[in-house]
């Protein structure tokens, strides 16, 4: 909480100084996120997921804050003044000049985050309603925004906490988007990880969380067409899944849904009496088949690899999407296609690896021709760990906007 209340000052410092000098688009509700987030993409310490995700909500707080190129001045020079402040002695006479140098450049890809973004929900506040531990390392958090997010089932979006500011991880809800506006995330700690053993183990109701721009991570009902699906979910990567099939739920026609979940054991299906309402409330179109692969307790039809599974279930025609960890998305990518799926039938998970790719973005001209834009194809979305699965490798992991709102989201 120390060095919490450090990046507290050093936003306000870094708002103040702006604010003295007349410049004033920024909200100071906002500052520690935009502070913070900045300093992650000019360290660039962060894992790439990280690193991107921070990106891609600098790159949409620069869009709706209406920066233009005549900020960057003013805006690095409050970011030096207030990073020489706090510094201390690791502040040396070279220092100002590297990091008002990273500043720009950060801002630059901000601003071709933003056009690679395109226009969207915006960065807003939520607050954490409840949170449950289903099984040990595994939480589901519900969070209410302070409006409601628009976002499509299946999508991931960055999360972040003030007890770590400035670092961001992808995470899917859980849910198709409700009256309400609440979203449910599925977080598992992850070994040396930084982010979600934060939001796992200290996170609490009534705490803030920090809500990014949401992103196609390849599991969208839109690629399915009209057909059937299957979908296969290992871990958490259960969360953008079980979001799809409540879409199916409330949309026309009669697909039919399989739905099969990979566990470890019988204790680790941590969602268990969700899956259990969803079946019987959907019979009549929804099968679930839990299976498990290391638990010889469970009778002998529920063992077995989540893959060989799920292909066993497969029939012609169905639209195939798979999430989990990254190496059950590589086996799916090899085993699949090799065992008859075919390749317009199966969408994987994609990684965050690749995800709005910050190269991509400082390749591309500050004003690309329509022509250039049209042509362009988002890159694959990921990180070590598919959209929902896991929140970090280093290491990551599963309304409309008025001027009454603007303290609360930007």
């Amino acid at each position: 909480m120390a060095v919490r209340g450090v990046h507290e000052r050093a936003a306000d410092h870094f708002w103040a100084f702006m604010e003295d000098r007349s410049v004033r688009f920024l909200p100071h509700r906002f500052a520690p996120m935009f502070f913070t987030t900045l300093g992650q993409v000019i360290a660039g310490r962060d894992e790439p997921a990280g690193r991107r995700a921070a990106l891609a909500v600098l790159g949409r707080m620069h869009q709706r804050l209406g920066l233009r190129a005549y900020h960057d001045t003013a805006i690095s020079a409050a970011f030096v003044d207030t990073v020489g402040r706090f510094a201390g002695t690791a502040w040396g006479p070279s220092s100002a000049v590297r990091w008002e140098r990273g500043c720009r450049r950060a801002l630059r890809l901000a601003e071709r985050a933003a056009g690679a973004l395109g226009d969207g929900p915006q960065v807003m506040v939520g607050e954490v309603e409840s949170r449950s531990e289903p099984v040990a390392g595994v939480v589901v958090l519900t969070v209410r925004p302070v409006r409601r997010l628009r976002y499509e089932p299946g999508q991931a979006l960055p999360v972040g906490t003030p007890r770590l500011p400035g670092r961001w991880r992808w995470l899917s809800p859980a849910n198709a988007p409700r009256p309400d506006g609440r979203l449910e995330f599925h977080v598992r700690a992850v070994a040396r990880g930084v982010v979600s053993p934060l939001l796992v183990g200290e996170v609490m109701p009534g705490e803030t969380v920090w809500l990014g721009p949401p992103a196609d991570v390849g599991l969208s009902l839109a690629r399915a067409g009209g057909a059937d699906l299957l979908l296969a979910a290992g871990g958490t990567g259960l969360a953008p899944l079980r979001a799809m099939v409540e879409q199916v739920a409330v949309s026309p026609g009669n697909r039919r849904v399989t739905l099969v979940v990979g566990a470890r054991t019988l204790f680790d299906l941590y969602d268990a009496v969700a899956l259990d309402k969803l079946a019987d409330a959907h019979r009549r179109w929804l099968t679930i088949v839990p299976t498990f692969s290391h638990d010889p307790a469970v009778e002998p039809a529920a063992q077995g690899d989540l893959l060989t599974v799920a292909r066993y279930h497969h029939r012609p025609g169905q639209a195939f999407f798979v999430c989990g960890p990254p190496a059950l998305i590589e086996a799916a990518r090899v085993r699949l296609p090799a065992a008859g799926v075919a390749a317009r039938e199966l969408h994987l998970a994609v990684t965050f690896e690749r995800a709005l790719d910050a190269a991509r973005w400082s390749r591309q001209p500050q004003h690309p021709q329509p022509a250039r834009q049209a042509g362009r194809q988002r890159d694959e979305q990921g990180r070590p760990q598919t959209a929902g699965q896991r929140d970090e490798q280093d290491q990551p992991h599963g309304g409309g906007q008025c001027a009454g709102h603007r303290a609360a989201e930007v």
